[in-house]
């Protein structure tokens, strides 16, 4: 269901969040990923999309990008947006995340951005990058912020309080959760709430340290559009998390 879903979707994820069209993508997490995998020469991009971030990998770093997605309609974009594009030019194959078809230490680094909130097999899933990458290699791995992702979660406008305010209402954060968002009119996308330290224990449990965790604040594109945002620049909405494999 949540695959077919995907599937149904992509144009609404290709055409919102691709090619120059979200602020959030082009400030905020295709800088920090070209940052934090400079130096590695074999880079597995999981969960790909229309291939965004290995194609900025590829064009600021001249390495060799190998980009996975479940979903044929993004795969064909990857491939053709690849391809058309001089000295961005990646490889993509449709496949899970928890079955990955590479051998043992294929690569120097993965990155997966905001994937594994949309993953059942987390477990597996993080087991199977752990074993693709070397030892000493980097997972850069950019996450929805989980406290913004508890179901029930959103902005609450008080107006019976005096003077009336506006918060971020926290849901079940403790609780493991999947849910069918409706992220605008008829578009459904399945998402699965975790808390924090549910992936931390993962990473470690598949031999992974944690060399780095950041939550930056939200870009200054992303809060000129979101008007509503403006009274929380200091909440965070992404989580990026610097793990190496021992």
């Amino acid at each position: 269901m949540g695959d077919q879903l995907w599937e149904d979707n992509a144009d609404w994820w290709i055409e919102g969040f691709t090619e120059g069209a979200d602020p959030e993508y082009e400030e905020q997490i295709v800088p920090m990923a070209v940052s934090d995998l400079a130096g590695f020469r074999k880079i597995l991009d999981v969960g790909c999309g229309d291939g965004q971030i290995g194609r900025a990998l590829a064009r600021a770093h001249g390495c060799h990008v190998v980009g996975i997605d479940p979903t044929w309609n993004q795969i064909r974009v990857a491939k053709e947006r690849s391809d058309r594009e001089q000295g961005a030019s990646m490889s993509v194959a449709r496949a899970g995340a928890d079955r990955l078809p590479f051998g043992n230490g294929s690569f120097d680094a993965v990155v997966a951005c905001l994937v594994f909130e949309h993953i059942r097999e987390v477990d597996s899933a993080i087991d199977e990058v752990a074993r693709v990458l070397r030892p000493g290699g980097r997972f850069s791995f950019f996450l929805n912020h989980p406290l913004l992702q508890t179901p029930g979660s959103g902005w609450i406008d008080d107006q019976v309080l005096d003077p009336p305010e506006q918060y971020w209402r926290i849901g079940p954060y403790l609780i493991e959760e999947e849910s069918i968002e409706e992220v605008e009119k008829d578009v459904f996308i399945p998402f699965i709430h975790r808390p924090l330290s549910r992936y931390v224990g993962a990473l470690v449990h598949s031999g992974f340290v944690i060399t780095g965790l950041d939550e930056p604040a939200p870009p200054r594109g992303f809060l000129a559009r979101a008007f509503e945002y403006e009274a929380a620049a200091t909440i965070p909405r992404l989580l990026h998390i610097q793990a190496e494999k021992r």
